[in-house]
């Protein structure tokens, strides 16, 4: 995945999430969320990766909670990161307002943390670089502003009030710590995004663009008479002399980390129906929207805005966070493009030093802001969605970049997302949007052209930015190998993908030789084809190749003993494979269904609930039910994830055939006993429920079929309304 590049690269940081964060009375720690809190063998697995420094928490909240193993579990991990080389960069407030007992508008939280601070320096004399309070500007933001956090201010005099605190706390802790290590630098991390408007609201973004450099600012000096802000703090109930006093306390950051994320940058706009889904708000003066600026206009993007940071203070520069919550080529594209930027940005004389690959475990319920406890994971170097911590093509990335190699892979050739057309949601940017993908880039070969799974691919490829080439049996014929040889060598794509094969269960207890044929055959030849031209694969395989048991599911390393031909032809198909093959990726999965497939057994059973007849189901076969967009979406980040062998991929969760139908009839609001019992033939197993020892990365059955009905039924509607009107 990577390529040798040049010297004077910036360093590779990594980071792992560690936000305690207070709403009311409740606390979401992240350390308790990730499992980082008891599993101290993930510094090894940072430190392979080849970084020179991590982020890490050793936070005052945490310290308040648990006593004495607060301080024994930082001596154990502190000491395990020297003993491997790598240097901590410690935090000790993240997105947090202390603990019990004080708040960010507390008078005695700078003097309370610098007497933190200064036990954490006595105890680890050795650490020399600290970031005391994370983000300041925008934990202000979201405290004294938004309302979101402790202590839900929601109005100028406590946002600033936060921030003035924070920036206190942060020259008191610094000075507290230099008093015991003088030359312990000061590592401050913001957010930094930029706003963008109509000409209207030009006065707005122009008010917002000068607030994102307060935080810096102050640290800096900076806000004397003449600063563009200075009346706004005084008429916010900031006197004079504080901030006088604070010039002269001045605490430069020794090094500036920028954390920059897609939606940092925003829009404003007065003209409020063309944003119809969107609540307005304003400022006493216009009502108007913000939105995110990457679904309505062009980008500055991170090369831009680091620029201007350079600019303005000319202090050295760090990207101390680099995540994007997505599929996994775009979480590379986004490294990739944050990388390039600092890169050009060094080549061009800016003292910019590292970037952080930011969310090393991944981050929990990020999407609410952490408001809530809903469980939402997004992964990040690792996949905590495993036993142990799984590397994902971000880990290959970051080593690669650590090693001295610029990224390299297929799919990195394509923007972003946010730099395609599909990510407009207003009609106002469209203009400015162009899909920039070249058309030479090697696609990824999908068999199967007629077949439900193989037509999702398409979709999602299309979607995902990810070039591909979908194939029938028109263009050849997977059982034959010099066919197959003539199309890889012709088409030359990058990996392949093969939902080709035999799909009717019942009629192959009859057919069994072409089933055989097609299903097994044409799996092991298109493997030893792609294995001798070193093409990563996918294939699919089935729960059928299970007998069918009561009580436990079956998972990965489970004996197969197939009752049925297909169920035959899939288990002879996943050791051929793997045999001439060892580098594929079998998935095994189970019981289709999907939105965009007229032939599922829930929209056959909506069509019978519709018609007024009954429709049967097995009540003695019990099945994992399968979305076919998570298994596709699931599939594809595995598969770049570089992961080989059997996997089990189907949503959380078993029903029986009857269940199944009954659970459709209900979001339908049709009559749950017009699904009647039928029962399973003999080739048929009785219960096959699937799940994975190696991962589960699939969400639960019952969030997955509340989007296929809110799909379906408005799919319907839009017939209907068609109808209406020929």
């Amino acid at each position: 995945m990577t390529r040798r590049t040049d010297r004077g690269r910036p360093e590779v940081w990594a980071g792992i999430e560690c936000t305690v964060n207070r709403v009311g009375e409740a606390w979401f720690d992240q350390l308790d969320r990730n499992g980082h809190a008891a599993r101290e063998s993930d510094l090894d697995l940072l430190a392979g990766l080849g970084v020179t420094a991590l982020r890490y928490p050793a936070l005052w909240e945490r310290a308040q909670r648990l006593g004495d193993e607060h301080w024994r579990w930082c001596d154990r991990r502190l000491s395990r990161l020297r003993e491997l080389g790598v240097r901590p960069i410690l935090g000790l407030v993240h997105h947090g307002s202390g603990p019990a007992g004080t708040s960010l508008i507390d008078p005695a939280f700078p003097e309370k943390l610098a007497a933190y601070a200064r036990a954490c320096a006595e105890r680890w004399p050795w650490i020399t670089d600290w970031t005391p309070i994370n983000e300041p500007l925008t934990t202000a933001r979201f405290s004294g502003l938004y309302g979101l956090w402790y202590p839900h201010g929601t109005d100028d005099a406590t946002f600033v009030r936060c921030l003035l605190t924070e920036t206190w706390a942060t020259i008191r802790a610094m000075a507290a710590i230099r008093a015991v290590i003088p030359g312990a630098r000061l590592v401050q991390t913001e957010d930094l995004g930029c706003t963008q408007s109509t000409p209207e609201l030009a006065y707005q973004a122009e008010f917002d663009n000068e607030r994102r450099w307060l935080s810096i600012d102050l640290l800096c000096g900076r806000v004397a008479e003449h600063h563009p802000l200075h009346q706004y703090l005084l008429d916010a109930g900031v006197g004079a002399d504080e901030l006088a006093t604070l010039a002269e306390h001045a605490c430069p950051p020794d090094i500036v980390g920028i954390n920059h994320y897609l939606t940092s940058e925003r829009y404003l706009d007065h003209r409020l129906d063309l944003f119809p889904s969107c609540a307005p708000g304003g400022n006493g003066k216009h009502d108007y929207v913000d939105v995110e600026a990457v679904r309505a206009c062009e980008l500055r993007g991170p090369q831009t805005l680091l620029r201007e940071a350079w600019q303005r203070w000319s202090l050295p520069l760090a990207v101390t966070e680099a995540h994007l919550h997505c599929t996994r080529e775009e979480q590379l594209r986004w490294l990739g493009e944050v990388w390039s930027a600092a890169t050009a940005l060094r080549a061009d004389g800016v003292d910019l030093r590292a970037v952080t690959a930011w969310a090393a475990l991944g981050a929990f319920d990020w999407d609410s802001l952490l408001t809530r406890d809903a469980g939402s994971y997004e992964p990040g170097l690792f996949d905590l969605r495993a036993p142990a911590p799984r590397p994902t093509a971000l880990a290959t990335m970051v080593r690669g970049l650590a090693a001295g190699h610029a990224p390299d892979h297929p799919l990195l050739a394509v923007p972003g997302w946010w730099r395609r057309e599909l990510r407009l949601c207003y009609d106002i940017g469209r203009s400015l949007c162009h899909d920039l993908v070249p058309e030479d880039l090697a696609p990824l070969l999908i068999t199967g052209r007629t077949g439900t799974l193989g037509r999702a691919f398409a979709r999602i490829c299309a979607v995902r930015g990810i070039p591909y080439r979908l194939t029938g049996r028109e263009d050849f014929d997977i059982a034959d190998e010099p066919s197959l040889r003539a199309a890889l060598a012709t088409l030359r794509p990058w990996a392949v993908v093969n939902t080709a094969g035999y799909v009717r269960v019942d009629e192959a207890e009859n057919d069994e030789q072409r089933c055989w044929r097609e299903n097994r055959d044409g799996a092991v030849a298109l493997a030893r084809a792609c294995a001798e031209l070193g093409i990563p694969l996918v294939t699919f395989s089935s729960d059928l190749v299970f007998p069918g048991r009561d009580g436990a599911p079956y998972h990965e390393g489970d004996r197969t003993a197939p009752r049925s031909a297909y169920g035959r032809s899939k288990a002879a198909a996943e050791v051929g494979v793997l045999a001439v093959h060892p580098g594929a990726l079998v998935v095994r999965t189970a019981a289709f269904f999907s939105p965009w497939d007229d032939h599922n057994f829930p929209i056959l059973t909506l069509r019978r609930l519709a018609a007024g007849v009954t429709s049967a189901a097995y009540a003695d076969a019990v099945v994992s039910p399968t979305y076919v967009p998570d298994l596709v979406n699931a599939a594809l980040d595995l598969l770049i994830d570089g992961e080989t062998g059997i996997w089990h991929l189907a949503n959380q969760g078993a029903l029986s055939w009857l269940e199944f139908g009954r659970a459709v009839a209900r979001l339908a609001g049709a009559r749950e006993d017009a699904v009647v019992a039928a029962r399973a033939p003999d080739h048929i197993p009785g219960a096959t429920p699937l799940v994975s020892a190696r991962g589960q990365v699939m969400r639960p059955l019952a969030a997955a079929l509340a989007d296929w009905w809110t799909q379906v039924a408005a799919s319907s509607a839009v017939d209907q309304d068609e109808a209406s009107a020929g």
